[in-house]
C-alpha cells in the first residue's frame, strides 16, 4: 500500500499524522510498541472494541475512557493525545485502522513490507519466525508481521501481504467443497 493510499482514509490521516510527529521527536519505536500493546488489549476486551465503537457512548465519555485506559497502560504521550483527538472528533472507532495504517508507515520507513497472518491456534515463535523467512524470500523484502487468532478458520492460515492473500485455512477449503458437492448433486 502506499503512503497516498494509505493517508486517503480517515485512519490513515491520523496514522500519518502520528507517524510524522513520532519520528519528529525520534520516539517511532515508543509509539509502535504503544500501538501493539493498543491492539494487544483491543484483541482481548470485547469491552473495550464495544466503548470504541459504540455510538450509545458520548464523545466526552468515549474520551474520559481511551484517558484512563491509556493511563492505566502507561501509553506514551503521543499515542494518548491523538487517542483523545480522535474520541473528541467522534472518530475513536478507527483505532484497529489508525495501528494498522501505521504499522505499514513503519514498514515502509524501514524497508519492509507489512504482512498480516491470521491462524486459527496462536503460532509459537519459531513458526512466526519461518513464515516471516518464507514471506521474505517471496517478496524479496524484509516483513513485519502482524499475527491475529482467529478461531473461526478452524485451521490453516490467511496471509495478506500488500493486495495478495493467501488463504489454506479449513474454512476456506471447506466452503469451497460445499461450493463443489452443490455443482455435482
Amino acid at each position: 500500500m502506499t503512503d497516498a493510499a494509505i493517508a486517503s482514509g480517515v485512519s490513515g490521516r491520523y496514522a500519518t499524522a502520528l507517524f510524522e510527529l513520532a519520528k519528529e521527536q525520534g520516539a517511532l519505536d515508543a509509539v509502535e510498541s504503544d500501538l501493539s500493546s493498543l491492539s494487544d488489549a483491543l484483541d482481548a476486551s470485547d469491552d473495550l472494541r464495544a466503548m470504541i465503537s459504540s455510538p450509545i457512548y458520548s464523545r466526552g465519555e468515549q474520551g474520559r475512557a481511551i484517558a484512563a485506559v491509556a493511563g492505566q497502560m502507561g501509553l506514551g504521550r503521543l499515542v494518548g493525545n491523538v487517542l483523545g483527538l480522535m474520541a473528541a472528533k467522534g472518530r475513536l472507532y478507527v483505532a484497529p485502522g489508525l495501528i494498522r495504517d501505521f504499522t505499514a508507515l513503519l514498514a515502509a520507513e524501514r524497508g519492509e513490507i507489512a504482512a498480516e497472518v491470521a491462524s486459527a491456534v496462536p503460532l509459537s515463535d519459531a513458526q512466526t519466525d519461518a513464515l516471516k523467512e518464507k514471506i521474505r524470500a517471496a517478496v524479496g523484502k524484509d516483513v513485519s508481521l502482524t499475527v491475529n487468532v482467529d478461531e473461526s478458520l478452524l485451521g490453516g492460515l490467511v496471509v495478506k501481504v500488500g493486495s495478495r492473500m493467501i488463504d489454506t485455512s479449513i474454512r476456506s477449503k471447506l466452503a469451497s467443497l460445499q461450493t463443489v458437492m452443490k455443482e455435482v448433486g
